[in-house]
């Protein structure tokens, strides 16, 4: 082996890429259908590293490469989460301020446990990232410490009840989560008989609804030719008008209208067409429904949007996103011309957008390296990491510029999101290798061990008892919002697993995620700076 360690050592890139390579097969490895995923990697390398060690040989990968990783994983997590970010600072502030919360009571406890057990601060640091389970986090400490691999020990020995931890509270919640009443119900389109006979606008109806349903086809009568219908538009008794948006609200339209009509407009097609087609022009990406003014131009509806595995409805204020495949309903004579205007090809989904992503990684390195003066007179900075978080959650809310395009496609935020924290465990992993041999020949790894039980379980329990006694939020939702939380991806998969997928699950997890993501970098840089 000590042959094969000399040429890892000479050949750090060869290193890096085994790492993941070898690390991600064991972490697709399920045991009672739970796996580490990119965590293992992280866990291969410590343990190449550390027995390196024993030859006297040092493996690493560059502190540069894990920089790139690193912020290549938390600009990309902006850019997916931005829309999301911004709009439930407005809906749910009392969850997202309770969360913060528990993450600053949490360090705190763990500063003083820590201090008390006789652990240094870079220690305390990196058992608060495992504790909590998140990479970046550890990196913001490591940064602040001045120490990436002592706080990389404390990481690695935490992690793991980190993610157990969290999903036994997981479990607790899904335990009581099957007499939740707040299940939402999935998008449908139903073609609807109008019985009223005081002609109300479809404008008014839209309003009375909450804006959550659309308009798509209306027909005057049994036989007369199908229309797109405007928000100006009467609905008269005899019309048959087609409304698309989540169950319940479609089923109170029928009610509100008249009757569920046994027709379907959808199935004529000789006035009006549907289609799914692929947004891949830049030039659509980053704006808004409305902005599109697709009704003048087309003379058409856009009915719902799907990103990734998820519909929404087309709602006037949702962003574009290259990848998104949009519903539009229209003439059939429109639909060349609505097919050219989107683009829909498979060709610009994985673009980088070198612009947007050069100048927000730049722009966010440069954020994270500004200094902040403490009211102690002394002076940090948020790190690259928060600083490309920050940028990545202003790009992919605003969408466009003027002409420039600031989110990137869905497609190639993700693999950028993969493959920079997988480069970023690698380095941290192979740094920390070293330490946490002596971590546990000396006996430390029980202080840290304790250390993160604590931590784990005050976010765990503070996270359970808030949301389901305070705020009364259903189990199955609390399940999701746990692993959004956590930051993990793990909890996320394990929930969703027992729920069939629920959309619940997703909608508690994209709540809190974003925040989270944001507080515990921030939380553990002013830790790792004490």
């Amino acid at each position: 082996m000590e042959t094969v360690f000399s040429l890892l050592a000479d050949q750090p890139v060869l290193f890096l890429f085994l790492l993941i390579g070898v690390g991600m097969a064991f972490g697709h490895v399920k045991v009672k259908g739970i796996s580490l995923g990119a965590a293992a990697v992280l866990f291969l390398a410590i343990a190449l590293a550390a027995w390196a060690q024993a030859y006297g040989i040092e493996l690493v990968v560059t502190k540069q490469l894990g920089t790139l990783g690193l912020t290549l994983f938390t600009f990309a997590i902006g850019i997916n989460s931005g829309a999301s970010f911004f709009h439930n600072l407005k809906t749910a502030t009392g969850p997202i301020l309770a969360v913060v919360l528990l993450y600053v009571l949490t360090a705190t406890t763990g500063l003083f446990v820590g201090k008390a057990m006789g652990m240094d601060i870079a220690l305390i640091s990196g058992t608060f990232a495992g504790a909590v389970t998140n990479t970046p986090a550890l990196n913001a400490a490591g940064e602040a410490s001045g120490d990436l691999a002592t706080a990389t020990v404390g990481y690695s020995i935490a992690y793991l009840f980190g993610v157990i931890g969290m999903l036994i509270a997981s479990m607790a919640a899904l335990a009581y989560g099957k007499n939740d009443r707040d299940q939402p119900s999935p998008l449908a389109n139903r073609t609807i008989r109008v019985e009223r006979d005081d002609h109300p606008f479809v404008g008014d109806i839209y309003q009375k609804l909450g804006s959550k349903v659309t308009f798509s086809r209306l027909r005057r009568g049994e036989t007369g030719p199908i229309t797109r219908p405007s928000m100006s538009d009467t609905l008269d008794q005899g019309d048959l008008v087609t409304v698309v948006g989540p169950r319940e609200l479609v089923a109170r339209a029928a009610t509100e209208l008249g009757h569920a009509s046994s027709h379907s407009l959808m199935q004529d097609r000789s006035y009006l067409d549907f289609r799914r087609v692929t947004v891949s022009d830049p030039k659509v990406a980053g704006r808004t429904i409305a902005d599109l003014d697709f009704a003048t131009q087309f003379s058409g509806t856009i009915s719902r949007v799907r990103r990734g595995d998820v519909d929404m409805v087309a709602e006037p204020g949702l962003v574009l996103q290259q990848g998104d495949r949009v519903r539009v309903v229209a003439p059939t004579s429109k639909m060349e011309a609505i097919t050219k205007f989107f683009g829909d090809s498979a060709r610009g989904l994985s673009d980088l957008n070198p612009i947007a992503l050069g100048l927000g990684m730049a722009l966010g390195i440069a954020i994270g390296e500004l200094p902040i003066l403490t009211p102690s007179g002394e002076y940090f900075s948020i790190g690259s990491a928060a600083g490309t978080l920050i940028v990545g959650l202003i790009f992919g809310r605003l969408g466009r510029i003027g002409p420039i395009v600031t989110a990137l496609p869905f497609t190639a935020s993700q693999v950028l999101s993969e493959l920079g924290l997988l480069v970023f465990l690698a380095q941290a992993g192979a740094n920390a290798g070293g330490q946490i041999a002596h971590a546990f020949t000396s006996g430390a790894w029980i202080k840290i061990a304790v250390l993160g039980f604590i931590m784990t379980t005050i976010m765990a329990v503070g996270i359970y008892v808030t949301m389901r006694w305070i705020f009364k939020m259903g189990g199955t939702q609390l399940s999701g919002l746990l692993g959004g939380a956590q930051t993990q991806p793990a909890v996320l998969a394990f929930a969703n697993g027992r729920t069939n997928s629920d959309p619940r699950v997703a909608l508690g997890y994209a709540l809190i995620y974003p925040i989270a993501m944001v507080g515990k970098i921030l939380v553990a840089q002013i830790l790792g700076g004490m």
